[in-house]
């Protein structure tokens, strides 16, 4: 559990400032005269951020290879492994970007805890990931258009996603805070419906009154025997499977750190967001894969990724088969703005991600600067640019391309995850050894270091077997191999390079710089004011920890009906209704 504290300690910050007398204007002293960035995300924004950030197109569409991969416990073991190597790096995350909530956010405090290549390899790596996840998305836009209509050429469905995603970027983060504020609203209602809506179609409340239970865990079975690999072994890599699938649903999390350099009252915000975390992961993601393993099967044809169709989402197949004529659609359409969503906060995070290189001295200076009300636009501008890989998919097929992209990102993402654990436990060591006690800390958790360790161990053996299938015989593909393991070997790469230029050893735990930027994180500091009406006291009762307990105990509730259906899987008995 998290420790909370009011703000930084001022003591802390006190005794700081007496050892070392340092500069705290540190932004402007490299930013240039015109503009920086300027804290327009609320309270509001970086709630919903931290909620609705991480359902993307990767659960709603992604899921179906996995399910065909590893089957439904496969499926659920799978996330159920990524998730936890995600609350692991979250919370080390927390910890520090709660204490300094710095723009560039992890980027910076590489920098400061690691040393300057560390910090080179981890924002360029970071750009990367999110330059190439922009196209991924419009892709899955793509795919998700070719529901209604299939004889409009892919270009046209891109181009349109495209200009929605620059246009909202381009009124800077206050527009794109209300637009995800938006998005991330509807996400969430669509994934609460569709968990009940599936939980109801299990217990056979849909037109054709067929109650699966857990019909589908026993026929075609909990797992999937990969590649017709008999025994043990095959199973174990059909859950394997899932993993590098599961780390792209979840990758983005992180968002929070970079939103932090734009964050209104980033101490009293950041830490409630990252609280909110763990339950996102098991009400949302456990809670829906869960469901998904429930009502579809793992042989069901439609989960293929083979044809530009969002048919082959798991849930519209559920629905289909229940006998839903209508449902489909409204479905699809709000997995549409899940899409759009998706892509805005990946070209949000990219082009912030290279304006924090560029504070760090490892881009151009010109990616600093920013209009006067504090938009990057040169860094956006270039960003954008890159989304044009998307309209690869015109002649090679969304469906395809969106395949090529998650591996490419999952990678690069899991290599973000180990970077941020070894950035904390960079940080966990210099704050220790400075004599400084983590209960003064805006967030702590009773976990560290040890989930940094978890976390940090799991993303290099999850990246190091990600294309593990290539290998098998004849399933040998350059494609799958160069984007499974060149986001990988360019981690290293980056970083022997960036020592051999920067020549700068390694930060000494005990000249750690715990101060520069305080001042004015301190300044940005305020208790929130109390709720002036009934609309404003549901909402902060709606993201408060209470609210989230009761929806996953309604959850938990809802779901323990199926589960009398446990004896039909193990004793093969045929249910009654």
């Amino acid at each position: 559990m998290g420790v909370d504290g009011k703000g930084s300690s001022h003591v802390l910050s006190e005794n700081i400032v007496a050892e070392k007398d340092l500069d705290y204007d540190t932004e402007s002293r490299i930013a240039p005269q015109d503009g920086k960035l300027q804290r327009h995300l609320k309270n509001r924004h970086i709630a919903m951020i931290s909620i609705g950030g991480v359902i993307g197109t990767g659960l709603f569409l992604g899921t179906a290879t996995s399910l065909q991969s590893g089957g439904p416990i496969g499926l659920l073991l799978g996330y159920g492994a990524v998730g936890t190597v995600c609350y692991s790096v979250m919370i080390s995350l927390g910890e520090m970007v709660a204490y300094l909530p710095l723009p560039g956010g992890h980027i910076r405090l590489a920098e400061r805890f690691v040393d300057p290549a560390f910090s080179f390899v981890m924002g360029w790596n970071y750009w990367y990931n999110w330059t190439i996840i922009l196209p991924a998305e419009l892709s899955a836009a793509a795919v998700l258009m070719n529901f209604w209509n299939k004889s409009v050429n892919n270009a046209v469905w891109i181009t349109m996603c495209l200009v929605v995603v620059v246009t909202i970027n381009m009124f800077g983060a206050g527009v794109y805070g209300e637009c995800e504020f938006i998005f991330a609203s509807i996400k969430v209602i669509t994934i609460t419906g569709l968990i009940i809506l599936g939980i109801v179609l299990d217990l056979g409340g849909g037109p054709n009154h067929d109650r699966i239970g857990f019909r589908y865990w026993k026929d075609p079975g909990p797992f999937v025997q990969y590649n017709k690999i008999p025994g043990a072994k095959g199973r174990f890599l059909g859950w394997f499977a899932v993993l590098t699938q599961a780390a792209f649903s979840f990758i983005g999390t992180e968002i929070v750190a970079i939103a932090a350099g734009e964050a209104k009252n980033p101490r009293r915000n950041l830490p409630k967001a990252i609280k909110r975390v763990y339950i996102r992961i098991l009400l949302f993601y456990i809670g829906g894969v869960t469901i998904i393993g429930l009502i579809v099967p793992s042989s069901d044809p439609s989960l293929a990724l083979t044809t530009s169709d969002a048919g082959k989402s798991p849930f519209v197949i559920a629905i289909k088969h229940a006998g839903i004529s209508g449902l489909p659609s409204v479905i699809n359409a709000a997995l549409l703005t899940s899409a759009w969503s998706a892509a805005s906060s990946d070209l949000y995070t990219s082009s912030r991600a290279l304006y924090g290189l560029a504070m760090a001295g490892n881009a151009p200076k010109v990616f600093l600067k920013c209009t006067k009300n504090g938009l990057p636009i040169v860094a956006l501008t270039v960003s954008a640019s890159f989304s044009a890989l998307a309209y690869m998919g015109v002649a090679a097929g969304s469906g395809k391309v969106f395949g090529w992209f998650v591996n490419m990102t999952s990678i690069a993402g899991l290599m973000t995850w180990f970077g941020i654990s070894v950035t904390y436990l960079r940080f966990y060591k210099g704050f220790k050894l400075q004599g400084y006690d983590r209960k003064t800390l805006p967030y702590a958790h009773v976990l560290q270091p040890y989930a940094a360790w978890y976390g940090m161990f799991m993303c290099l053996l999850i990246c190091f077997f990600s294309g593990w299938s290539v290998f098998l015989r004849g399933n040998w593909d350059v494609a799958s191999f160069i984007t499974n393991y060149l986001p990988l070997a360019l981690f290293p790469i980056l970083y022997i390079g960036a020592k051999l230029y920067y020549r700068i050893p390694a930060v000494k735990p005990e000249n750690m710089d715990f101060v520069t930027g305080l001042k004015e994180i301190e300044a940005d500091t305020y208790d929130e004011p109390p709720p002036r009406n009934w609309v404003e006291r549901f909402w902060q009762w709606l993201v408060s920890s209470d609210s989230i307990h009761v929806a996953y105990a309604s959850f938990i509730v809802l779901t323990a009906f199926q589960f009398e259906d446990v004896t039909l899987f193990v004793y093969g008995n045929t249910p009654t209704v």
